[in-house]
């Protein structure tokens, strides 16, 4: 049996064998290359807030700045310059911009480019190629440098590092000897970034040559469809968390070495003719789920330091291997496969209703996994993001190109009526809608009809406006998609949700729809993130000096009890400062995520959820629910010294579903804080890898030098089948709390950061718990 599903694992991947030839992309539909709709549809997307933004250039093909891509020219500064370019005397590089007022796509037709030296990206800038016929980046025999491109902004820190991207490219190493290069890719960033679809093409056997370098200091967030063949290294981890996403690794001496890691997912891994799997001997793993992966021809699967079971924590899940093996200091602690409906775990696992944790070396235990959410070989659905290649550029239509119902972009036009006829359309006429970059004014709510399939452009941001949205009684959808009842396709790629004002009734993307198919993805959101102020163009960034007097939407997400849908590389970010100036920022969203989907499928790939006050994750009454990776942090104005104690600014206007915070002192700031995952009332919930940090905290934003949060998470008692894998924490006393009663009456410290101590991560102590199970 366990033959027979890695033989199907194995088949219905993409071909090892095939990966030094055509480098073709993961979206293979049979197009010709030459006739990728966006590299040849109009482009006159603009940046609405700076000085001459009308003018900007979004869209950059590198063959207008002087590329060649015939594989013997050098290419290097032709690239340059087209990343670089500002406008008149000002470079991109310069900061001159701001971090959300230079967007650009520079964009490779296929060819081979040949680079000489490293090739530095800028805020906002998305490298990309042809997903039917990748462009390839080759350094040089006489390459120079230690990357080929340096993926960050350099004048951000790894921290701030957001608006990056590169997609449908190949960079190869091949030609360059032993170990002159470092890394083909340095991502020292953190949320609100794409790494997707990308092959990795290294000498095989070369010392030195690594795929991804992740330097330390940065908070991504998820890493998918990716394929490394040859080389030293192929992801080298140093981040708090990350989710590896169906990526293939081919005659890599180490695909994935973690240096630091507080937590991750790895999931759809394939390891082929590699020495080590993943290695993590340098002890600075706190946890990590494996699952639904597969290893041939590897000798060791994990290699992992001698660890207590409070950090090196390790789940395997429908691992499928030949021979493999996993090693804790050296030692074999596992020996093949894992089969379907059994985990093995390694640390402290909890139950429900106890306090005292059941310490595991190394041992298999039956759980379960919703059959809703597998497909035929029991592993949790996963999606390759769309980029409808397979349609002629007929079948697309530029939302800014249609005569009779003209839309702007510009943040200050209203476009949401002409918006929604062409939607309207679109959806009937099965065509994809494209919004070139820009700000799209809703002072209504847009409707996503069945059968829309909408793509952005280097995160074209969808912003509300207007009174509609300001009733703080009356919450209302900024975007909705699809009404109760209906199903079909509903995909959303490339964008931001915003708000250009303070909109306390606002609910900014709201889900009531289904996919018709019953498969993830028909419903699905693809690099859409959710921002709340600290950028150019909304009030949020100058109007928001006091939370309570910027109560600037209510929610990021909701998604209604009859929706179904799969979400893939997800910020849901309230601001905690000025991306583009220096003001400090205070909003005072209630919460981020509200998840009632009540039985068709809800998939949450590498999110995170950030600064809101009552929570970051909210599932209630909810069912049939998978989260691969959860990051959270509570509002920076939230604890010690904090007067504005939760469910502050909010307690006139709660709603059933929202906490209210009872179980606290009236006057204990510390209990008082937003909770990163509050489940009530809900049943089939596989959650994985849920980061939670505490850095600093209070009106003053004083760095935490001890535990500066009482709780983490808070599960209901009338919740059922709930698996928990791998939930690690910074500076939070409980982490997780149990209630015996409504609304957190009676609440328990069930595992708490004393009895979790893990490794200390960049001088923070951790803690980390391996699972959680309740009425497995």
């Amino acid at each position: 049996m366990l033959f027979s599903l890695l033989l199907v694992w194995l088949t219905s991947a993409s071909s090892w064998a095939s990966q030094r030839v055509g480098h073709s992309g993961l979206d293979q539909t049979g197009a010709n290359a030459s006739t990728f709709w966006y590299e040849n549809i109009k482009h006159n997307g603009i940046s609405p807030f700076i000085t001459n933004g009308k003018n900007w250039a979004v869209f950059r093909n590198v063959k207008d700045y002087g590329a060649k891509g015939d594989g013997t020219s050098d290419d290097t500064a032709a690239i340059q310059k087209a990343i670089s370019t500002g406008d008149g005397p000002k470079l991109r590089n310069t900061g001159s911009y701001g971090a959300t007022g230079q967007p650009a796509v520079v964009y490779f037709p296929a060819g081979t480019y040949l680079v000489k030296s490293t090739i530095k990206s800028a805020v906002g800038t998305v490298l990309m190629g042809n997903p039917t016929n990748r462009a390839t980046l080759k350094a040089a025999p006489t390459f120079s440098g230690s990357y080929v491109i340096f993926g960050h902004d350099q004048l951000y820190s790894g921290l701030t590092g957001f608006y990056h991207g590169i997609k449908h490219l190949v960079i190869d190493s091949t030609s360059v000897a032993g170990s002159k290069i470092l890394g083909l890719v340095e991502w020292g960033v953190s949320q609100n970034n794409i790494l997707s679809n990308v092959m990795f093409d290294m000498p095989i056997g070369a010392a030195g040559h690594t795929g991804i370098v992740t330097p330390g200091m940065c908070s991504g967030l998820i890493l998918n469809d990716l394929q490394f063949v040859g080389g030293a290294v192929g992801i080298a981890l140093s981040a708090t968390q990350y989710h590896l996403k169906s990526i293939s690794f081919k005659n890599v001496a180490t695909a994935v070495k973690i240096t630091s890691l507080v937590q991750g997912t790895g999931q759809g891994l394939r390891f082929g003719s590699c020495s080590i799997g993943i290695d993590a001997t340098s002890g600075g793993l706190g946890a990590f789920n494996l699952i639904d992966s597969s290893a041939t021809n590897t000798s060791t699967l994990i290699s992992s330091a001698s660890s207590s079971n409070t950090f090196g924590s390790l789940v395997l899940e429908n691992v499928l291997v030949d021979s493999s093996t996993v090693k804790v200091g050296g030692t074999t602690v596992l020996t093949g496969s894992i089969e379907p409906g059994v985990s093995w775990i390694r640390g402290n696992v909890y139950h429900a209703n106890s306090t005292n944790p059941k310490p595991s070396n190394g041992q298999k235990m039956l759980t379960s996994r919703p059959q809703t959410l597998v497909n035929g070989t029991g592993f949790y659905h996963t999606v390759v993001p769309p980029t409808y290649a397979e349609y002629d550029i007929a079948q697309v239509i530029n939302i800014k190109d249609v005569a009779k119902y003209p839309v702007a972009g510009d943040g200050t036009q209203d476009d949401t009526a002409n918006i929604q006829a062409i939607l309207n359309s679109a959806a009937s006429g099965n065509k994809v809608v494209y919004f070139p970059y820009g700000t799209y004014l809703l002072s209504d709510t847009l409707l996503i009809p069945p059968g829309s399939r909408l793509v952005g452009e280097a995160w074209t941001q969808l912003s509300g406006t207007g009174a509609k949205f300001k009733d703080i009684n009356n919450p209302t959808p900024i975007i909705k998609v699809g009404n109760p009842g209906d199903v079909g396709v509903a995909q959303m790629s490339d964008f931001v949700f915003t708000v250009a004002d303070i909109l306390p009734g606002a609910i900014l993307v709201q889900v009531n729809m289904a996919g018709g198919d019953g498969k993830p993805g028909t419903v699905g959101f693809f690099n859409c993130h959710f921002r709340i102020g600290g950028a150019l163009g909304s009030k949020t960034q100058t109007n928001c000096r006091t939370p309570q007097n910027c109560l600037a939407a209510r929610l990021n997400l909701h998604l209604a009890a009859t929706s179904s849908s799969y979400w893939e590389n997800t910020w849901s970010w309230t601001a905690d400062h000025d991306l583009d100036g220096s003001h400090t920022v205070y909003p005072g969203t209630l919460g981020g995520f509200l998840i009632e989907a009540a039985g068709n499928g809800t998939w949450i790939l590498g999110s995170g959820v950030e600064h809101h006050v009552l929570y970051q994750v909210n599932i209630h009454n909810a069912k049939n629910v998978f989260i691969g990776l959860q990051q959270g942090e509570a509002a920076y104005w939230q604890g010690t010294g904090n007067t504005l104690l939760a469910p502050a600014p909010w307690s006139e206007n709660l709603r059933p579903s929202d906490p209210d915070f009872s179980w606290c002192a009236a006057t204990d700031a510390q209990c008082r804080m937003g909770l990163y995952q509050y489940i009530t009332g809900s049943t089939n919930l596989n959650i994985y890898s849920s980061g939670f940090w505490n850095f600093v905290a209070g009106p003053s934003r004083a760095m935490c030098t001890s535990d500066c949060q009482n709780s983490a998470v808070l599960y209901g008692p009338n919740n059922t089948k709930m698996l928990v894998y791998g939930l690690s924490t910074i500076n939070s006393r409980n982490m997780i709390s149990e209630s015996s009663g409504l609304n957190g009456s009676s609440i328990v410290g069930v595992a708490t950061h004393a009895a979790n101590s893990g490794s200390v991560f960049e001088a923070f102590g951790t803690g980390v718990v391996a699972a959680y199970f309740r009425n497995v």
